[in-house]
């Protein structure tokens, strides 16, 4: 690759052209539980540009230009007072969409706030996340994916930091190949003791533990197919003759994926650029069967994460928990058992920005070749009348579901067979799965 092509894919900023690509797209942009309790604000940076965020009297969520209109002023220290934001510098008060409600040291009778708007951006909350549109026109329609359609109590959303580009933060995602090494545990542990954390239960259909499954079998064979959502990733490990563990994950464009966590629950997982060189990770845990256990999942991931701005505990400064002793004995990293951490290390340890003129890809990166040409063709189409894609009106949003992951083992039966009829049965026994919500046999069958 070239500097010129991995810039191009890289940079984000206003003005840049995957900047504007991204900017087309919804964007989460906090977590719902980061307004909540006295003051509902908080300022974002999103794209190398920023805003501030909040929720006024009403409930309703304002998306704003962090600068005051007026002379400039942070709007991020505001004051959220009569139905709106209000600027410390003169208190000039703004309405969630932007409406200059009161300029109150202009003279009795001064009309000025009819004239003066803050730019304010489409937002809306979706399973504890807030996503915001600064692009041109209107957003897309939200699919009706299952992380979007399942009940409060059926999902968990929890957000990180990593130091480095968004694409390579993105890339580790769909990369089927490097769980074996990466994600390697040498000592299996009790499957029942693996909720809410990845890699640690058991594969569908079997009682083989995810951890000796990829321990074991590191030489995956990596299928790509193209999906209205955008990829679906296909990673087959044949364990023997009778039995093939099978795991189907999907890349959403154009910055996130679905991948099972469990027998029972997926992660989407979105990697949304602050700027060039730094992304917050948000996902959104989705359980078919029983309610998310909320109180577990936080408390797991706060051991390696500090508040209010979740930041990672352990970092390139403290060398990610690095301990030559565990590397030896018990996880191929030496960096504790938490994979959130070790996909950490390896994305930045690639610098702020990869430079991918560098690199030399292998068999195993199908996905990444794919994905990588997926975006540059998008941006490409940006001006020439060609529509982006996954970008889906209200109609098409409807039939946009799922997508089917799994983590599974056949057994006796053709891979696809099982894949298909493993999905079908996790979401009939979902209490919450409706026809809208799930993906139709179509999609499925045609995936054979």
């Amino acid at each position: 690759m070239s500097s010129e092509r991995n810039d191009l894919l890289c940079r984000v900023g206003a003005g840049t052209p995957c900047g504007a690509l991204l900017r087309q797209y919804w964007q989460p942009v906090a977590l719902g539980a980061e307004l909540e309790g006295e003051r509902p604000l908080k300022a974002v940076r999103l794209m190398g540009q920023d805003f501030v965020l909040f929720r006024d009297a009403g409930g309703t969520l304002g998306f704003l230009d962090r600068d005051c209109p007026h002379r400039g002023a942070d709007l991020a220290y505001g004051r959220l007072e009569d139905g709106g934001l209000r600027c410390l510098f003169h208190g000039w008060l703004f309405g969630a969409d932007g409406r200059c409600l009161e300029t109150p040291a202009e003279p009795e009778g001064s009309r000025l706030c009819e004239k003066v708007r803050q730019r304010a951006y489409p937002v809306a909350e979706r399973s504890g996340v807030v996503f915001a549109f600064i692009g041109i026109g209107d957003p897309p329609a939200f699919p009706s994916f299952d992380c979007f359609v399942a009940p409060q109590s059926h999902t968990f959303a929890f957000k990180g930091m990593f130091e480095c580009n968004w694409l390579q933060a993105l890339e580790v995602g769909i990369d089927p190949a490097h769980a074996s090494f990466l994600h390697r545990f040498f000592e299996d542990e009790d499957v029942a003791g693996g909720y809410g954390r990845q890699f640690r239960g058991a594969s569908s259909d079997s009682d083989w533990p995810m951890t000796r499954v990829l321990r074991e079998f590191v030489r995956p064979e990596i299928m790509v197919e193209p999906a209205d959502h955008g990829l679906r990733l296909t990673a087959l490990r044949r364990i023997d003759a009778e039995r093939t563990h099978v795991r189907v994950t999907n890349l959403l464009f154009p910055q996130a994926f679905v991948i099972p966590m469990s027998a029972e629950m997926t992660i989407t997982q979105w990697h949304t650029p602050v700027d060039d060189t730094h992304c917050y990770w948000y996902c959104v845990f989705t359980s078919f069967s029983a309610p998310v256990d909320r109180a577990q999942m936080r408390a797991q991931r706060l051991a390696t994460t500090t508040l209010p701005d979740y930041l990672p505990r352990l970092n390139r400064a403290n060398h990610y928990g690095f301990d030559s002793v565990e590397q030896r004995a018990k996880t191929y990293t030496g960096m504790g058992m938490d994979i959130n951490i070790h996909d950490q290390w390896a994305v930045e340890g690639q610098g702020p920005i990869q430079d991918r003129t560098r690199e030399h890809l292998g068999s195993t990166d199908r996905a990444i070749i794919r994905y990588r040409r997926m975006l540059e063709d998008a941006i490409r189409k940006q001006g020439a009348d060609e529509a982006l894609p996954a970008r889906p009106g209200p109609a098409a949003a409807a039939r946009l579901s799922g997508p089917a992951t799994i983590d599974g083992i056949a057994h006796g039966v053709a891979w696809q067979d099982y894949w298909v009829a493993a999905v079908h049965a996790r979401r009939a026994g979902a209490p919450w799965a409706t026809a809208g919500g799930q993906e139709s046999s179509a999609t499925l069958e045609a995936a054979q």
